[in-house]
């Protein structure tokens, strides 16, 4: 499996298209082990651009503090899951919740 979060000053950015880069995780979830990780910059943000570029990178999920419907939408077409309201932590912090179902999910942070 592997795992998108947008990422600001080494946190989880808290508005999915404002974020500086892409950290992309490849975990064994039977084992709930950090297998790699791969930080890369996304191209620049248009609407429909971003699901589109995490799918080809080969992300199966996203995690982020908010994201638009829109592209919530996008991602479910995509067959990418979304989860929001995550906290804005540290990314490994965040993806070892996740694997140990003990990440905790608040709101959606974005409003459109």
């Amino acid at each position: 499996m592997k795992i998108a979060l947008p990422v600001v000053n080494n946190q989880l950015c808290m508005h999915f298209g404002h974020c500086e880069v892409f950290e992309f995780y490849d975990v064994n979830e039977k084992e709930k082990k950090i297998l790699g990780k791969n930080r890369l910059t996304p191209p620049p943000h248009e609407p429909g651009i971003l699901p589109k570029w995490i799918k080809e990178q080969g992300a199966n999920l996203v995690i982020t503090g908010g994201m638009g419907i829109k592209a919530q939408r996008l991602f479910q077409e995509a067959g990418v899951q979304v989860i929001t309201g995550a906290p804005a932590d540290n990314p490994n912090a965040i993806v070892t919740s996740y694997l140990n179902n003990t990440l905790n999910t608040g709101e959606n942070a974005c409003d459109h």
